[in-house]
């Protein structure tokens, strides 16, 4: 199984799949960590990422995430997969079911106060060209970021019917 926790910049995603991770002990890959150094510095300008930017990331990720699949490995990304046409890349090659999105979400002024108060390469300054870009997927499950993080991942690993392997406090 693959989980990839997407949203918006600022809306909890590494917080959740961190969570995930521990509850499952499967692999975690924060998908920011795969940009390249011309799409940090855009974006640190203030400049949103184009589909042309996006493209060679997107097919890393899923290059990494095929290969957790092929080796029979669960795993856990984040990944913004802001348009369906990212998440498609993103899952191609993928049987169905064996790739499943979660969608964090909060109320916009409660992600732009996060991202003015964390160290991140995004701006605040894009969080609304991300909000303006993001097509709602139907597919996946939504998780409020407002929610406690550890009750929010437990509420996806029941929906999916998945037994967590530890208890965190």
């Amino acid at each position: 199984m693959i989980l990839i926790v997407m949203g918006v910049s600022g809306s909890g995603k590494t917080t959740l799949a961190q969570t995930l991770a521990k509850l499952t002990g499967w692999q975690f890959a924060e998908g920011d960590d795969y940009h390249s150094e011309a799409n940090r510095r855009k974006m640190h300008s203030g400049i949103p990422l184009t589909d042309e930017d996006r493209g060679p990331w997107l097919a890393t990720l899923h290059a990494l995430i095929l290969k957790w699949h092929q080796r029979g490995e669960s795993g856990i990304l984040t990944c913004s997969a802001l348009k369906q046409t990212y998440r498609e890349i993103l899952a191609a090659d993928l049987p169905p079911g064996a790739c499943r999105f979660v969608l964090t979400e909060a109320p916009r002024e409660v992600i732009s106060q996060r991202m003015k108060a964390r160290l991140h390469f995004m701006p605040a300054e894009l969080l609304d060209s991300q909000i303006a870009t993001l097509e709602l997927p139907a597919d996946a499950l939504h998780v409020s970021a407002l929610e406690p993080s550890e009750a929010a991942a437990r509420k996806v690993l029941d929906i999916l019917g998945i037994a967590p392997l530890t208890q965190t406090n």
